[in-house]
């Protein structure tokens, strides 16, 4: 058959293209090499791998696939040839030698071995030989050590990834010697540089010039956590192609240079926690292509925002924990790409701006800590947001549904810690996507009221606000709530626990200081129906009982039940809470002994003070951090062992009990405790000889008010750490030890009402830190002068000598140095107390007890702006210092019951904050200056009696308030309020501030004659009984010894006394308990002993009185010196320590 020329013409095409396929086909056929395969398989026989995690490894197989070229992980030319070889993620372990069949694999352009863990060895110097590499990635693959010169020989490389993770390997690189100078010599084609967690210990200079002289071309430098030091060197400037710095956790320590401000193709900045300072150039924030800015936790670098231009192309801004500062500018409504925001911790200030309305594309918003005011302006537009947190601000205002309602995706809100008021909007309750709501510490007021529309909540905190009503029922309907705070609020009704039997997934719940009344009814399957609940806080919630339904809690970790009104026993099933950590059922009426916790109880605080519990002190818990059993009625001694269940206490409290016998040495094996409190209670001995070797570590030693005898012990060791030492109200005698002053750090010194007899410690006058020193109702003696301006104590705010015989001179330049005196400007509150541990919220509080305006008061709390002054019933002389008015915050002074002589400085009046002004009993002579009256506007308090002052009583202001014995025992004075006027020529000067109310004069006409008469009566009688006692002998003498008859027995009767304290001295006080009655035996016993005794010895005029056979010395009860005066009666201001 004859086929036609046109037949044969469509057949050619069809054959070709059968022609060239099969061609294609055995080319494919024959693309992997054989020795490229062997090298492969030799490769995976060589490595050690993790075939249950491996997907390449595990399959290659030459017998499945003998085209080495279609393996997982691996690339080939066109001649077959190895070019790529990815084995990331691949579980590899062991190690990667240099005879390893890897470095036979001559062609390789790109090798990734990143994320494997190849036992922390070296990199093989053979990597040197891969020469066609322009791709190397050895990122956390766990290689460790130098990094070898040779991979400088990769001279085509533009991609080199050496970087470690720390948190994914326990091996670090490093380029030292070479340095990476010699590194990156040969890289002129590199673009892509990270070395992220190599350690390079490099200077500025050295690490900027080396990349600046061999890669020009670089655009990605990624150096973080490189160990790399400042300052930036200029020549860093030449890298112009840079697109992403990437420079974080080193040490540079610098400021950032302008010409950051140059690299035009910036797009990814990243400085965070390297040590800047000084002011960032404002010009980064403009470059046109920057998309993310990281400059946080660097807390000395400042600077602001500036304006920005339009259609900028940011999109993260991340700027926390630095001191930018200033107001947002509007014109950031102008950055329309920005997705996420965080300025939290900065200190910006000022409101909001409007245009931040316009950030469509935000996702992440953290604006906290920091100082904007106003309100909040409305996100709605930016419909992906996800989370806010504007927590830790001014902000004021109220919120409004409509701010929200729009943002379906929104899946945390913090607005806590600000000053918004009004009504929670029953909308934030209905946002579909929302977890976490935290409306804590504002002003929000009214009821809560909302229905439950989502079921996502998990986290609803709406704690210290002022929140009232009963708790509404929809709480309870939020089944996916886990943490659930209502704490300190002014919610008030009942609320049955049952309740939160709906919530299964609780595991946090806070009903702590409101109005509540807070019942749990018990039913026979209620206690396993109830969730298991980890921290639970219901103190001050009126509870009557302890909730059953706890003892199958057996997830709970935290526990509060205190200020309630359980009187119960502590039950046993509290024993059986095996994951309990913190239990507080302190300020309750428990009562009963309390039995001894079992070694199995992991608690780490303990807190039952404020209890009736009695009986033995019980065996702790030897897991506990923070121990705190006082003020309860432990009647048993301090039990010998102890210190065995101290030994990770930093905090044990057994103050206020009536724990008796000595103190265990044992406590002494509590290597970390740094509060020891042990006050009022009758513990007896001497103060263990290892407790003066713990002040190394302890913080707080309170042993006052037991009976703790013999001498302090000169021990104390060189780095002694002690804020507090308070020995108040003991025995113990001898000196202070000089070793004492090692205690640099020492802020409260309080050793009165002992019997120590020293002089006055100078030797302790470098501890600049000392804010109290009490040293009264001792037995110090000489000069309180230390001399000089700069020997003295620039803290000190409470000084209280009183009650010894110290004798001399008020002392003049010390004054100077008492800065915390002198200083008027008005700080912050604070107080002095002993932080335990850095972050816990637990502290000591120091505490003394001062006598202010005639009131024995107890400071449980020391602000650091109360100063006082007490050197009263003691030897002191000569003149009151003008240099005193220097003391221009002191509150309280006390000078009485001295020898003092002189005027009333007029300085005086510069102590305008002065509300307690006590110098009475003294030899002050000359008028009570004006100042006084004009300054002293806060004065509450004032005792000048028994001197000899003399003039006119100023008048008005707070003078005006004070009573007759005030100023009684001064002969001289007169005017108001005293029964003596001033005549004519003495009237009392007013106020210099009043204001005059003008004078009139009138011309006396005629003669007074009631005046001159009144004058010739007395006249004439002085006349007749001075005359014959001049001149009649017999009737002088007469007249003499009846006159002194009378007076001897009128007076006495009459009480008349002179009062002080040269001879009384105030003992160490003893159990409140029994003061008053041992007081008032001592006296009783005292008198009936003299009563037949012949009077001779020291007679003290301040104090005693003889009685009319003047043979017997009589002392004065009402004395203000004198052991335990009525409080109604004293006019002392001095402080006592308790």
């Amino acid at each position: 058959m004859r086929i036609s020329l046109l037949s044969w013409l469509f057949f050619i095409p069809i054959c070709s293209i059968f022609l060239n396929f099969g061609i294609f086909v055995l080319s494919q056929s024959q693309t992997c090499l054989s020795d490229q395969r062997d090298l492969l398989i030799g490769l995976k026989n060589n490595l050690k791998f993790d075939s249950t995690l491996s997907t390449k490894l595990v399959q290659w197989n030459e017998t499945q696939f003998s085209d080495c070229c279609l393996w997982k992980g691996v690339s080939c030319s066109k001649e077959g040839r190895v070019v790529g070889l990815d084995l990331f993620n691949e579980s590899i372990t062991g190690g990667l030698h240099n005879s390893s069949p890897l470095f036979s694999l001559h062609y390789l352009q790109t090798l990734n071995l990143s994320y494997n863990k190849l036992n922390s060895s070296q990199i093989p110097s053979q990597f040197g030989n891969l020469t066609n590499l322009f791709y190397l990635n050895l990122s956390n693959s766990g290689f460790a050590g130098q990094i070898p010169s040779e991979i400088s020989n990769l001279k085509r490389l533009v991609t080199l990834d050496l970087s470690t993770n720390f948190l994914l390997s326990y091996s670090m690189l490093e380029i030292k010697k070479p340095n990476l100078a010699t590194l990156v010599k040969n890289f002129v084609e590199l673009r892509e540089l990270y070395l992220d967690g190599v350690n390079i210990s490099a200077p500025g200079n050295e690490w900027c010039q080396a990349l600046s002289s061999s890669v020009p071309n670089l655009r990605v430098l990624s150096m973080s956590d490189c160990y790399l030091l400042g300052p930036f060197d200029s020549s860093l400037q030449k890298l112009q192609s840079l697109s992403v710095i990437r420079l974080d956790f080193n040490l540079l320590n610098a400021p950032v240079p302008d010409f950051f401000a140059n690299f035009s193709n910036l797009t990814s900045l990243g400085l965070s926690s390297c040590g800047l300072n000084g002011t960032f150039p404002e010009k980064v924030f403009r470059i046109l292509t920057l998309q993310t800015i990281d400059l946080s936790n660097n807390e000395l670098l400042q600077g602001s925002l500036p304006e920005f231009l339009p259609n900028g192309s940011l999109r993260s801004l991340l700027l926390s924990g630095t001191k930018f500062s200033g107001a947002l500018p509007g014109s950031i409504g102008n950055l329309k790409m920005l997705s996420t925001i965080v300025l939290s911790g900065c200190n910006f200030s000022g409101s909001i701006p409007n245009s931040m309305a316009n950030l469509t594309q935000l996702v992440y918003l953290d604006m906290s800590f920091n100082n904007f005011t106003r309100s909040i302006p409305s996100f709605s537009m930016a419909k992906n947001l996800t989370k806010i947190n504007l927590s830790h601000n001014d902000l004021t205002g109220k919120i409004h549904s409509l701010i929200w309602k729009d943002l379906l995706k929104l899946v945390s809100l913090d607005l806590g810690y600000n000053s918004l008021e009004g009504n929670i909007p029953d909308s934030l309750f209905s946002l579909p996507s929302l977890q976490i709501l935290q409306l804590s510490k504002n002003q929000f007021s009214g009821r809560l009221e909302f229905n439950v529309s989502s079921h996502l909540l998990n986290t609803l905190d709406l704690s210290s606000n002022n929140l009232e009503g009963p708790v509404p029922t929809s709480v309870f309907e939020l089944q996916g709530l886990k943490f659930l705070s209502l704490s300190s609020n002014n919610f008030n009704g009942s609320l049955q626990l049952n309740k939160i039997q709906q919530l299964r997934n609780l595991s946090n719940l806070n009903l702590s200081y409101n109005s509540l009344s807070v019942e749990y009814i018990e039913t026979n399957s209620s206690s396993s129906s109830f969730p298991q609940i980890a921290t639970l806080r219901l103190a001050s919630c009126n509870l009557k009982t302890f909730p059953h339904f706890l003892t199958n809690q057996s997830k709970l970790t935290f526990l509060d039940l205190s200020n309630n009104e359980i009187p119960e026993e502590i039950p046993n099933w509290i024993q059986n809470l095996t994951n309990l950590l913190y239990l507080n059922l302190s300020y309750n009426l428990l009562e009963g002994p309390l039995l001894n916790l079992p070694s199995t109880l992991s608690l780490s605080i303990l807190d039952l003070h404020s209890n009736q519990l009695q009986g033995q002190l019980p065996t702790l818990p030897p897991s506990a951090t923070y121990l705190d059993l006082s003020w309860n009625n432990f009647s048993s001694v301090i039990p010998a062992g102890i210190g065995s269940s101290l030994s990770v206490a930093y905090f044990l409290s057994l103050s206020n009990n009536q724990l008796s016998g000595s103190i265990p040495v044992s406590i002494c094996n509590a290597p970390y405790l740094q509060v020891l409190d042990l006050h009022n209670n009758f513990l007896n001995g001497t103060i263990p000889q290892c407790f003066y070797r713990m002040t190394e570590t302890l913080g707080v030693l309170d042993l006052r008010r037991n009976k703790l005898g013999s001498n302090l012990s000169d021990s104390f060791p060189v780095n002694c750490g002690l804020l507090t030492l308070n020995l108040n109200g003991n025995l113990l005698e001898g000196a202070v030890p000089k070793s004492l002053g090692n205690c640099k750090s020492l802020e409260v010194l309080d050793l009165g009402n002992n019997k120590i007899k020293d002089a006055f410690p100078c030797y302790l006058k470098n501890i600049s830190s000392l804010h109290v020193l009490i040293l009264r109702s001792n037995q110090f003696y000489g000069s309180i002068d230390c001399g000089g301006p700069n020997t003295s104590w620039p803290m000190l705010q409470i000084v209280d000598l009183a009650s010894n015989n110290f004798i001399g001179r008020l002392p003049r330049e010390s004054i100077f140095a008492w800065k915390a005196m002198t200083d008027h400007a008005q700080s912050r509150i604070q107080y002095l107390q002993f932080e335990i541990l850095q972050f816990s919220q637990n502290y000591y509080q120091d505490m003394i007890r001062v006598t202010i305006k005639g009131l024995d008061i107890e400071l449980v709390r020391i602000l650091t702006l109360f100063t006082s002054l007490d050197v009263s019933c003691n030897n002191l002389n000569g003149p009151i210092p003008e240099e005193i008015g220097e003391l221009k915050s002191l509150r309280l002074l006390n000078f009485s019951h001295n020898a003092l002589t002189g005027h009333i400085p007029p300085s005086l009046g510069n102590l305008t904050q002065l509300e307690s002004l006590d110098l009475s009993s003294n030899n002050l002579t000359g008028e009570i200056p004006v100042q006084l009256a004009d300054s002293l506007t806060f004065l509450s308090f004032l005792n000048l009696s028994f001197n000899q002052l003399v003039g006119p009583i100023p008048q008005g202001k707070q003078f005006a308030t004070f009573r007759n014995d005030s100023y009684e025992g001064n002969r001289g004075l007169c005017g108001s309020p005293l029964v003596t006027k001033c005549t004519n020529g003495t009237a009392p000067p007013p106020s210099a501030t009043q204001k005059s109310e003008g004078t009139s004069s009138t011309t006396l006409i005629g003669f007074d004659w009631q005046f001159i008469l009144t004058g010739l009566g007395f006249g004439v009688g002085a006349a007749v009984v001075v005359a014959p006692l001049t001149f009649w002998e017999k009737g002088r003498k007469w007249h003499d010894d009846c006159i002194d008859k009378i007076l001897l027995v009128i007076l006495p009767m009459m009480g008349l006394s002179y009062t002080g304290c040269y001879n009384a001295k105030v003992e160490a006080e003893e159990d409140i308990e029994d003061e008053n009655t041992e007081d008032s035996e001592y006296d009783d016993d005292d008198d009936d002993g003299m009563e037949d005794e012949e009077f001779r010895g020291r007679y003290c005029v301040i104090c005693s009185k003889l009685d009319i056979g003047r043979k017997r010395v009589i002392h004065d009860p009402l004395c203000a010196c004198h052991n335990s005066p009525p409080l109604s009666s004293s006019s002392s201001t001095s402080s006592s320590s308790s």
